[in-house]
């Protein structure tokens, strides 16, 4: 039994060094100076996996779900960075930060309801450090998407700054559209948003981070500015969920 488990690693490992490769040529085709974070996302992945990306140098990891994450984090080791990148239930940000003490980043708050339950839970659990958020927006306009409205950005990135010294604004975040090779239009928005947040915020536009670019895309994106993908499947295979009762 011990033969796949190795194997699995070797993959993993492979992935993830395949996967820098194509980070780093993208971003030197794009004259960037630096490749952008990459998030592994490990949602549905079981620990051995994450083992696997942790034992070749992957440090920051993703997750989508508040229990699978709540599930894992005791399990590795302390300096892993994670970042949360579902969708985030008010009523479950307390736990969250609670329960992560090594929380990096939430890169979906998309209300300044949200934004402030994660300021009293951040400052109920007494992190040393502020709680870095992204503001999500949806950039598509799809209705299954979450997000704010690109016009109403602004506001919440500065209702953030003001009202939450708990949190920190590090960006933005958004999920582009599946086609997004041949209809560049989400990640270019992005890129308007953050000017007009930075303008808000009265800071650089470089100061702000982007998320954007996952395993279908990440490359573009890589091309286009964006400084932290999330890839997912491109690592760890396609996603495992449990089969229905």
């Amino acid at each position: 039994m011990r033969a796949p488990a190795m194997a699995a690693a070797s993959d993993v490992a492979a992935a993830l060094a395949s996967i820098s490769a194509r980070l780093a040529a993208a971003s030197a085709r794009a004259g960037r100076a630096a490749p952008p974070r990459l998030v592994a996302v490990s949602k549905t992945k079981p620990l051995p996996a994450l083992a696997a990306a942790y034992a070749a140098g992957q440090r920051v990891f993703g997750e989508n779900y508040v229990q699978e994450l709540l599930d894992k984090a005791p399990q590795m080791p302390a300096d892993v960075s994670w970042h949360f990148i579902g969708h985030l239930q008010t009523n479950k940000a307390k736990a969250l930060v609670a329960g992560v003490p090594n929380l990096a980043c939430v890169e979906t708050v998309d209300s300044a309801k949200l934004a402030d339950k994660l300021q009293q839970a951040a400052v109920a659990a007494g992190r040393a450090e502020a709680l870095g958020v992204l503001v999500q927006v949806n950039t598509s306009g799809e209705e299954s998407k979450h997000g704010v409205a690109p016009s109403d950005a602004p506001a919440l990135a500065t209702h953030i700054a003001a009202s939450c010294p708990a949190l920190t604004v590090r960006g933005l975040m958004t999920i582009g559209m599946p086609d997004y090779t041949t209809r560049p239009e989400n990640f270019l928005c992005l890129a308007s948003v953050r000017d007009a947040v930075a303008s808000a915020l009265a800071v650089p536009p470089s100061t702000l981070e982007l998320s954007m670019g996952m395993s279908g895309d990440f490359e573009a994106a890589a091309e286009m500015g964006s400084t932290s993908v999330r890839v997912g499947s491109s690592i760890f295979g396609a996603r495992e969920y449990p089969a229905a009762a």
